[in-house]
């Protein structure tokens, strides 16, 4: 089997006979027929990989009062919040252009070489963060190197969600793809989890002298060792057979076609716009929808309705949990009566409950709120869950990497990015406290129309 130009970027290979990346001793097996055991090591390798980065992903989304404090002091209240989501939405705005690079990389070069050195960016940007001086030590510096590594990590988590989804979609036999699929943001979603469960931990045994001094920082330190043990899992991950076919075939092409017609994964998935489309307007839910509900809830129920902080977390971490089993369930349930059909019961009832689900929260004892943002979380699991192979499903292998990052990627720098700001902004704009509910219901309309628009894709075959 041909095996892919080498470049700088590529890292040194696991294995020491020159072979093709995914290949070995037996010969490669056809598409959506891996062996049990790959398959096996290419789950647990994504989730745990997926996991460390979204943990140093999120940890900027949960301790975002804190460092508005930190890094914005001469700012009070809302003002101060909102600066911070602002770097929030900046960073996002970068993942395009991560998920061109990255797309690049990966259907040319393999996921994991992909995979292998995003998790590497994000800890390195991470680490830097936690070692940062604040505002008080460097003064306007702060900020900006803040906004730097903030780029940084949206430049790598770029190729995260698209490559691990990307390849377990491939790896998967084509009956189990939902559920194989789901792994990805059930293991976002647990990097989250320890996110706010280490949130909820400081928060409620030091002060906030002690939290604004260094108590922040240490989640963000457990980056560095946890970065390393990614890599080598990443490393140790094979590529699918319908990845290296692929390969093989464009090697053939170029051959054929002659000098100057290299795969060009970026300029070739333009030629599926209808699959461009619909992937990206379908992704929106995901966008706004993940990050209001689970990720800017915590400060949310805490500055806008005065609720504890520490009963903001919790209410946040069992919430993580019910979802975490949701998409599984969801996964699995995609793969026997379909994707759209779970999607479209996802979207409707946003645009009906999100309202209503937000007027409950204000005033709402813990055990209310608990019970309101677990329905919130098994609600958007029935859309996250499935929205991993649905997306995979909408491009060819040769640009599925490319397609699944650009689109999914672009809807979260428009919408996701933005989401807390935007979120915060609305409820200053309107006096109401209910304001976010709309921008929910607004995504979910949008990911209604697109996936009525699609195909059913769970028992088609990959192209």
């Amino acid at each position: 089997m041909t095996r892919p130009p080498a470049t700088a970027l590529s890292l040194p290979r696991d294995n020491t006979d020159g072979a093709a990346p995914g290949s070995s001793d037996h010969p490669t097996p056809p598409a959506g027929t891996t062996s049990a055991h790959p398959l096996r090591k290419a789950i647990t390798s994504s989730f745990l990989g997926n996991f460390v980065e979204w943990f140093d992903y999120a940890l900027y989304g949960y301790l975002s009062a804190t460092i508005a404090t930190v890094f914005f002091p001469e700012d009070e209240g809302r003002t101060a919040l909102v600066k911070t989501f602002g770097l929030f939405a900046l960073s996002f705005l970068i993942r395009p252009v991560g998920a061109v690079v990255w797309g690049h990389i990966g259907d040319r070069l393999g996921r994991k070489t992909a995979l292998s050195w995003s998790i590497l960016l994000m800890s390195g940007a991470t680490t830097c963060i936690a070692l940062l001086p604040g505002h008080a030590t460097i003064g306007v510096a702060a900020p900006v190197l803040l906004l730097t590594f903030r780029l940084i990590q949206g430049f790598s988590a770029a190729g995260e969600y698209a490559g691990a989804s990307t390849l377990l979609t491939e790896l998967a036999p084509t009956g189990k793809r939902g559920l194989v699929a789901a792994v990805v943001p059930a293991s976002t979603a647990s990097g989250l989890l320890l996110g706010s469960l280490m949130a909820a931990l400081l928060t409620g045994v030091l002060d906030d002298a002690a939290m604004e001094s260094w108590g922040w920082r240490i989640p963000f330190l457990i980056a560095a060792p946890l970065g390393l043990v990614g890599l080598v899992i990443r490393r140790s991950l094979d590529e699918s057979a319908a990845f290296t076919d692929a390969v093989a075939q464009a090697a053939r092409a170029n051959e054929e076609a002659g000098p100057g017609k290299a795969h060009r994964p970026l300029r070739e998935v333009f030629r599926e716009p209808r699959a461009l489309g619909i992937a990206f307007a379908a992704a929106v839910l995901n966008a706004i929808g993940f990050y209001v509900i689970l990720s800017y809830m915590p400060t949310y129920l805490s500055e806008e309705l005065g609720q504890d902080d520490t009963d903001a977390f919790i209410a946040a971490s069992v919430a993580l949990f019910a979802y975490i089993f949701s998409v599984l369930l969801t996964g699995w349930m995609s793969d026997r009566i379909g994707r759209r059909k779970i999607m479209l019961t996802a979207s409707f009832a946003f645009v009906v409950a999100a309202v209503p689900g937000f007027l409950l929260l204000d005033g709402a004892g813990l055990a209310l709120v608990i019970v309101i943002q677990i329905i919130m979380g098994m609600v958007l699991a029935l859309n996250d869950g499935v929205l991993p192979a649905f997306l995979a499903e909408q491009f060819s292998t040769g640009v599925r990497l490319t397609g699944f990052a650009v689109t999914f990627n672009t809807a979260n720098a428009v919408f996701g990015g933005t989401a807390p700001m935007i979120a915060t902004l609305l409820i200053g704009w309107t006096g109401l406290t209910v304001a976010p509910a709309f921008y929910l219901m607004a995504a979910a309309l949008v990911t209604f129309l697109a996936v009525l628009k699609a195909a059913e894709t769970h028992r088609a075959a990959l192209s």
